[in-house]
């Protein structure tokens, strides 16, 4: 049966996490089996260390595996069969820098590595301190992966009232705007609608966006997303 604990990210949807039988001893187990509507299966899995929901794989190394399967041509083998999986797959390096210390493993080649796996070969790279952080990461995942097959992300926290406070959260939101540049769209064009319909050098008139802040906020919400 799962424990509570105040300390865990907490959803009302349960995420099921199948765990290879392999880390069975692992304190990550026992960090999820401890996380409010999470729930662990154990059995042995073809691919991974983790499956969430059925739709992602979770590779997990401590930084010191990691840093030995360079050296041992392991995590290429490893990574590119992942790559190669019909289901998308994800990297979580756990641990500190200090933990590869009396491998002798130089920063070039970890982060050879990390380009390899990450821009190459197309899989993302997280990273925890600890199996806590690791079994809260993987929590975290899932519930982001609901949230989307829910039909959007949410945005946790404040909820604002007024509308005009939902103006300023909602222009916020925009990639590079903060509270006080929200507050300048909305002084300089009166409305969301208006702020987002701008022209580049329009929303360069606003001080405090420059060039690349007013193209990103462009493509943010112009880009077309096809299904």
């Amino acid at each position: 049966m799962n424990k509570k604990r105040t300390d865990m990210p907490k959803g009302n949807v349960t995420i099921n996490i199948i765990a290879d039988d392999r880390e069975h001893k692992s304190e990550v187990i026992k960090s999820l089996m401890g996380i409010e509507n999470v729930e662990v299966c154990i059995r042995r899995l073809s691919m991974g260390d983790y499956q969430i929901d059925n739709r992602l794989i979770v590779e997990r190394k401590t930084l010191k595996d990691f840093a030995v399967s360079i050296i041992d041509g392991r995590l290429f083998k490893q990574t590119i069969c992942l790559a190669n999986y019909n289901s998308k797959a994800v990297l979580i390096l756990e641990g500190t820098a200090i933990d590869t210390v009396d491998l002798g493993m130089t920063r070039e080649a970890m982060q050879g590595a990390l380009i390899t796996v990450s821009l190459i070969l197309g899989i993302p790279v997280l990273r925890s301190k600890d199996p806590s952080e690791t079994a809260r990461l993987i929590v975290y995942i899932g519930r982001q992966i609901e949230s989307m097959a829910g039909g959007g992300m949410q945005r946790h926290g404040y909820r604002p009232k007024t509308k005009r406070k939902r103006q300023l959260f909602i222009l916020q939101g925009l990639p590079g705007v903060g509270s006080e540049r929200a507050e300048r769209l909305l002084a300089m064009f009166g409305s969301v609608e208006a702020a987002i319909s701008a022209s580049s050098s329009e929303l360069q008139a606003v001080d405090g966006i420059g060039k690349s802040i007013a193209e990103k906020i462009k493509w943010a919400v112009s880009e077309e997303v096809k299904p």
